[in-house]
């Protein structure tokens, strides 16, 4: 089934993201687009609307690029600094291509 959403992360992406580097584990380093920010945000946890705050930095990316992004992998900002990639979220869309939201964790 398609929703009213569908399409809306590709394109919030393609408006407000930025070019960052993802290194991923024991592989070559490579550009994405994505938001990254250092703001809490909250996220939905549920179906029913609970939702929690992430006070640690966090980065949104659209799929392709989300399916490439795992625990542990390294994220780097235009500044140079480096963060680490500590788990993912879903963003509560129910667009079949809805953003997926990732906390991270500063490491240089």
């Amino acid at each position: 089934m398609t929703s009213l959403f569908d399409g809306m992360g590709p394109a919030l992406i393609g408006a407000f993201g930025g070019p960052l580097i993802h290194t991923p584990q024991g592989g070559a380093s490579v550009a994405i687009t994505g938001r990254f920010r250092t703001k809490p945000l909250e996220v939905f946890d549920d179906e029913e609307g609970r939702s929690s705050l992430i006070m640690e930095p966090t980065l949104r990316v659209a799929e392709p690029v989300a399916s490439t992004i795992a625990s542990d992998d390294l994220i780097t900002t235009p500044q140079g600094v480096i963060y680490e990639v500590k788990n993912r979220h879903g963003s509560g869309s129910p667009a079949a291509d809805a953003l997926v939201i990732f906390r991270l964790r500063e490491v240089s």
